[in-house]
């Protein structure tokens, strides 16, 4: 029997601009795919992350009267644990297209269940917001995600991590207790601007990826910057990490005693989170802004 065609929507995250923050695909599916083909499909689109989307009915969603997704993430060369922009991918994919009639989406993951809240409309001011690729109805979604504590990392590799980012002057060296990443804090968020990595020296390095951050400049409007590599997932540079925030969250909310961030992901297509620390349940609200480019069918 030949499989039915997949419906699939391109869309830029934690933007409100086509062609910026971090692109996923986002597959609609309406009958199991194996695994062999979920990875095939992300290593076609070869973007950060290919997610894909499975509504649950009956038994699966009998404790909760919103819509429930289940919700699996793919890198071009493997699936993750937790992904933040595929995820505001999905839900802007769901709410923009009209596939659910609620402003909450809970999603069935692997880091257990996240929920997606649409809460916001604002209008572009003008012809030119449209014309630059901002949507005239752009929507902020709001994600919930839950913390990941850094812990110490006593690493005698310094010079070598230091080198894996051209010689950046590292301040500290701390490990994601998840993710399996080093969490890298330099001197400035102009120091993470200025990082120029080399990825074959970053893939010796331990664990799968490096999140870099600093403080923002003054004046800049932010709270810290930040870069985020993972080229053993085969993304070299991860253009903006949902993830890599709900570690970069509680550390620099304890850094600046404050709760409520406003981050900025300063890779070269860059990109902006709106962040609350809920300490008392360990959560981190991240909001952000997402646009759809492209949309399609699978047809094998």
């Amino acid at each position: 029997m030949a499989k039915l065609p997949v419906k699939y929507y391109v869309v830029d995250a934690f933007t409100d601009s086509a062609f910026k923050g971090n692109p996923a695909a986002v597959c609609l599916l309406e009958e199991e795919r194996d695994e062999k083909w979920l990875q095939a499909v992300a290593a076609e689109f070869n973007i950060a992350e290919t997610c894909y989307l499975t509504r649950l009915s009956g038994s699966d969603s009998l404790d909760s009267s919103n819509p429930r997704f289940r919700l699996r993430w793919f890198t071009p060369v493997a699936e993750v644990e937790l992904c933040g922009h595929a995820t505001l991918a999905a839900a802007h994919a769901l709410f923009s297209s009209g596939s659910v009639n609620s402003n909450i989406i809970e999603f069935v993951t692997l880091s257990g269940i996240l929920t997606a809240k649409k809460f916001q409309k604002t209008t572009a001011s003008n012809s030119s917001d449209i014309q630059n690729g901002e949507s005239q109805e752009c929507f902020l979604i709001e994600l919930d995600f839950p913390t990941i504590p850094t812990i110490d990392f006593n690493s005698e590799e310094v010079s070598s991590i230091s080198s894996a980012l051209n010689g950046a002057s590292v301040i500290d060296i701390k490990k994601t207790s998840s993710l399996d990443a080093l969490f890298i804090v330099l001197p400035s968020g102009e120091s993470v601007v200025e990082i120029q990595p080399e990825f074959d020296a970053i893939r010796k390095c331990p664990g799968l990826g490096i999140i870099a951050t600093g403080a923002a400049p003054s004046g800049s409007g932010f709270d810290f910057y930040s870069r985020v590599f993972w080229p053993k997932l085969g993304i070299n540079e991860d253009p903006v990490c949902g993830s890599a925030h709900c570690a970069l969250a509680p550390y620099w909310s304890k850094k600046l005693g404050k709760c409520d961030l406003l981050a900025y992901q300063a890779s070269p297509r860059s990109g902006v989170l709106y962040i609350h620390l809920d300490e008392q349940n360990q959560r981190v609200l991240m909001r952000g802004k997402a646009v759809t480019i492209m949309e399609g069918s699978l047809l094998v």
